[in-house]
């Protein structure tokens, strides 16, 4: 009990009123605010418990505060507990208690310590807020943001409500009272344990079963207990895979062979297709050079397609391999997706797992075929498919195109000239000059079907020889020479203005009339084998012929004398 002392004055000042009042209350009551003080509880009424912490009046506390989240208070008159005391008196005299921020105040203090030495602390989640959830840490309230409460996106977080578990303090502020914490980094650390422990235990070549987690564009992932390993698409299987969902669902249970491990990155390698029997083996002796075979389309690129000859071998068909006939075009344009092919194997190599096709290759070549149908000669008929400028392409028999050169459309004009009298899409006749079956090559001429031509059923040249001297005669006169036949049903051929004799007198085509028959020699053939004749060639030839059989002008006899003598020899 403590004695007031009353001043010797008989009229107190305000001071002296208050060094009495602080008197009154103690010293004991310095310092109580805003501190944590051991309390007694004296009393529960209406959800409140009633407790002296030492103070001239009790203070009140709700019993939720002394509860864990979503659960009863079982506090009970008697009991001793920590408060923190905001007010040492409110306006209806009582003291200012709080459970919550004395629970508040030490939970920070053990919170400040663990956080520095990195270690765990235990939280219950018991809230939802903008981009995460509310954690109560043993009386301090800690934000867990979304990306934080597993290592995979959750979507019900109701089973992790109101559940004692650890969390890792990533940040935290007292000042601003910001505490910041993961689930997910535990779950990392605790996975990269397992991971570690699990690792040491697996070795290359081992087959384990896995089951299927996830499934991407480049494989999937298995997971073997604990450990996630990709299982690539091009090691699923020997046959193309087009997307690892065509042959693997997630939940699948599937037997994976180890193929590489990293145990510094803890990265797995496996495979499914070395479980199987490799079909390269003996694809050489299976699939022979020039053999044909069935196949099927799987893949379609601009550089050609692929052609699958049995599950795990495809060969590659370039498009240069495609068609006899069709250049130049997409392959898409020849074959589609899915289709039932033959093709001939041109080369194979099972080091590299690569077998070249042919498709053109299985089919009958039209050039050949169109040799053997067309012998040099033969008239055939066609569209105009394209002029160019320097001749007209034809579309012939078993869809080739032979080629008409300018200078064989027409006689008696210009190959500009010749170009002009014809227009795509018009249908001409034409004989063939040469096939040539390597080089995929049709000559045709449209003018040797007009008189100065081939003897029609005759092959070109007729059978006279170059050095062959002929009788000729005279089907056309022209400024630039003369058109001949041989006999009367002979090959035609021309001779040049030049031609018609030594002389410059005797180069005057007008001095020659239409069926005029004259000697004249064989020099040559034009690019259709047609013959080329020369007079001037034949004269040349007779006066070396009369030299060498009467002797040279250098025995005094004159040139005249010579020709002479040999032609009275022809005629006698």
């Amino acid at each position: 009990m403590k004695v007031l002392h009353l001043a010797t004055t008989a009229f107190p000042s305000r001071d002296d009123f208050a060094a009495l009042l602080n008197e009154s209350l103690g010293g004991e009551n310095e310092g109580f605010e805003g501190r944590v003080v051991t309390g007694t509880v004296t009393g529960i009424e209406n959800d409140m418990a009633v407790i002296d912490v030492g103070l001239k009046s009790e203070g009140r506390v709700p019993l939720r505060e002394f509860a864990a989240p979503g659960q009863k208070s079982d506090l009970k008159v008697g009991d001793t507990v920590e408060v923190y005391v905001d007010r040492i008196e409110n306006l209806h005299g009582e003291a200012m208690l709080s459970r919550d921020r004395a629970r508040r105040e030490a939970a920070w203090d053990k919170l400040e310590t663990e956080y520095a030495a990195g270690n765990r602390v235990e939280g219950v989640i018991f809230g939802r807020v903008k981009g995460g959830f509310t954690v109560d840490l043993g009386g301090a309230v800690a934000f867990l943001p979304g990306s934080q409460v597993d290592i995979r996106p959750v979507r019900d977080v109701g089973p992790l409500m109101d559940l004692p578990q650890p969390f890792q303090i990533l940040k935290m502020d007292r000042r601003r009272g910001n505490i910041v914490v993961s689930r997910r980094a535990i779950l990392e650390e605790t996975r990269a344990e397992q991971r570690s422990g699990l690792i040491q235990s697996l070795t290359e070549g081992q087959v384990v079963d896995g089951v299927v987690k996830n499934i991407t564009d480049y494989g999937a992932f298995v997971d073997l207990g604990g450990i996630d390993g990709l299982l690539h698409v091009t090691d699923i299987s020997y046959k193309r895979v087009g997307h690892p969902s065509e042959v693997l669902n997630i939940g699948d249970t599937v037997k994976v062979q180890i193929i590489r491990i990293n145990r510094e990155t803890q990265r797995i390698s496996l495979g499914m297709k070395q479980l199987e029997s490799d079909p390269w083996e003996g694809a050489s002796a299976k699939y022979p050079i020039g053999g044909v075979f069935q196949g099927r389309v799987t893949n379609i690129t601009e550089y050609g397609a692929f052609v699958e000859l049995e599950p795990g071998i495809e060969g590659l068909v370039h498009v240069s391999e495609m068609s006899w006939t069709k250049k130049n075009v997409h392959p898409g344009k020849i074959v589609s997706t899915s289709q039932e092919v033959e093709v001939a194997v041109l080369e194979v190599d099972e080091e590299k797992r690569r077998i070249s096709l042919g498709l053109k290759q299985a089919q009958a070549n039209p050039w050949s075929a169109f040799a053997e149908k067309h012998p040099v000669g033969t008239e055939v008929e066609g569209e105009v498919k394209n002029a160019t400028e320097f001749g007209l392409f034809v579309g012939l028999d078993g869809d080739v195109d032979g080629m008409v050169h300018m200078s064989d459309i027409a006689w008696g004009v210009t190959g500009e000239e010749a170009l002009n009298l014809h227009h795509k899409g018009e249908t001409v006749k034409a004989v063939v000059l040469d096939v040539d079956v390597e080089k995929e090559r049709i000559s045709l001429g449209m003018k040797q079907l007009e008189r100065g031509g081939v003897a029609k059923g005759g092959t070109a040249g007729g059978g006279v020889s170059k050095n062959e001297t002929v009788t000729v005669t005279v089907l056309e006169v022209r400024d630039g020479g003369l058109e001949v036949q041989v006999g009367d049903d002979g090959p035609t051929g021309f001779i040049k203005r030049t031609d018609l004799g030594r002389d410059r007198d005797e180069q005057r085509p007008e001095r020659f009339q239409i069926g005029q028959k004259f000697d004249a020699l064989v020099i040559g053939f034009d690019r259709s084998k047609k013959p080329n004749f020369s007079i001037k060639a034949l004269q040349i030839a007779e006066e070396k012929q009369a030299v060498a059989q009467y002797g040279s002008s250098d025995s005094g006899a004159s040139l005249g004398d010579i020709l002479g003598e040999a032609l009275k020899q022809k005629q006698g």
